[in-house]
């Protein structure tokens, strides 16, 4: 091969040399200053932060939707996602650590451009919040996130109230900015409660929505402040928009949003503002119950009546009884400390499970029910009203009208039925 100098005059080739040594020199003295100048600069500098927080989705578990700290290296270009719970079910006994209330979860971390786009094609809204933090602020996060993260400190003891995906991001912001969070938002409260919260969001869920309404006990009904609303992902984002830090350098307040830019929108239906209130069409539907059980007791001596009566009386005990064991479960053998001292039990009663044998017999037209039946049956509903009665001694009740409402009429007119029928001749 030629040599592509051999045909360039000496005068030339030496100007061409001259050029590269220049070169090479202008390049060595640029990277020694930019070297120099990343010595210089504090931790941190080249860092920055955002809380990313997304939409709910269509699965249960993404009905609360979630959020997680992005940190941005600007000198590597590589943005890091880290999130807190999550879980994996192929977990070791996790169903049965789920039920019990010993859940184990984990903080991770992903890069960015791989996991914001799983969520835009789960139809999740995308919001990033740019937070202004100092230098030092930024790498005492970054450092805090990357020790999490670690296998040996990854897991950690999960709560869906108190110590989720969101309340964990929550304390690692509150951390880096010496709990400017906590001191603004621990007092203000807009009259939520957990309850509430869980409701509505979960309320395309309707089956799920009333059986969680009947787990949840007074732990669930103290009213939340700022700080513990945010356990939900979007309330965090809502009062993040209200925090101010003070600035090391002029000791004045900033926001600490610097900026919010929506990177994507939704194709999931929004949560409900509100939890919905289904107290007076319980409370229609339980006297409506009630009345038709005392007519169908008028009627027991047609066959149908009967039938139609025993068949819903024998699933009805069934249904609540075994749902006053799981609440008796949920509150002695768990650590489901939002399902202790459910005041349910008095409605889904136990007791129920020893009316079944006159709920069987109701089948027969020529049986009366026992005086013990009977008198059982008024007990049943003396504690479906002292439900309501305490209520008056409570500072803090439970939020269980609902379920006063639909069940009291019912087991009402499940007691009167029984002293109807005894006084029946069905001969």
């Amino acid at each position: 091969m030629r040599n592509a100098y051999s045909s360039l005059s000496p005068k030339r080739a030496w100007g061409r040399g001259i050029a590269a040594l220049v070169f090479v020199f202008l390049w060595t003295v640029f990277f020694s200053v930019a070297h120099a100048q990343d010595e210089d600069s504090p931790p941190g500098a080249n860092l920055d932060v955002a809380l990313i927080t997304f939409g709910p989705g269509t699965e249960v578990w993404e009905r609360f939707g979630h959020n997680a700290i992005m940190i941005r290296d600007r000198t590597t270009g590589q943005s890091r996602l880290y999130n807190f719970g999550i879980f994996d079910f192929d977990q070791e006994n996790f169903f049965l650590n789920f039920a019990r209330g010993r859940m184990m979860y984990r903080a991770a971390v992903d890069d960015a451009a791989e996991e914001l786009p799983i969520y835009r094609e789960e139809g999740r809204w995308i919001v990033e919040q740019d937070l202004n933090l100092e230098a030092a602020q930024r790498a005492k996060l970054a450092a805090f996130l990357e020790w999490n993260v670690r296998p040996e400190n990854s897991e950690y003891r999960y709560d869906y109230f108190t110590a989720n995906c969101s309340t964990r991001v929550r304390d690692a912001l509150d951390m880096a900015v010496d709990g400017a969070i906590k001191q603004q938002t621990i007092s203000p409260s807009r009259g939520f409660t957990y309850r509430m919260d869980a409701l509505r969001l979960m309320r395309p869920e309707t089956l799920l929505t009333i059986g969680m309404d009947a787990g949840l006990g007074p732990f669930a009904d103290r009213r939340l402040t700022y700080w513990d609303e945010s356990f939900v992902p979007m309330e965090l984002m809502r009062h993040m928009r209200q925090i101010h830090r003070v600035d090391a350098s002029t000791g004045k307040l900033v926001p600490l949003v610097s900026r919010e830019t929506r990177l994507a929108d939704a194709r999931v239906a929004e949560p409900l503002e509100y939890p919905p209130d289904w107290f007076w069409r319980a409370l229609l539907a339980g006297v409506v119950i009630g009345a038709a059980l005392f007519g169908l007791t008028r009627m027991c001596s047609r066959g149908w009546a009967r039938t139609v009566f025993a068949s819903f009386a024998i699933i009805t005990a069934i249904i609540l009884s075994l749902g006053g064991l799981v609440l008796l479960a949920l509150w002695f053998l768990t650590d489901h400390v939002a399902a202790w001292r459910n005041e349910n039990i008095l409605l889904f009663d136990p007791l129920c499970l020893l009316l079944l044998p006159a709920w069987f017999r109701w089948f027969r037209a020529d049986w009366r029910p026992s005086r013990f039946a009977a008198n059982l049956g008024v007990a049943i509903v003396l504690l479906c009203g002292l439900a309501l009665f305490i209520k008056v001694f409570q500072t803090q009740p439970q939020d269980n009208r609902f379920w006063i409402a639909l069940l009291l009429p019912i087991h009402a007119g499940f007691a009167a039925s029984l002293f109807l029928r005894r006084g029946l001749s069905t001969k």
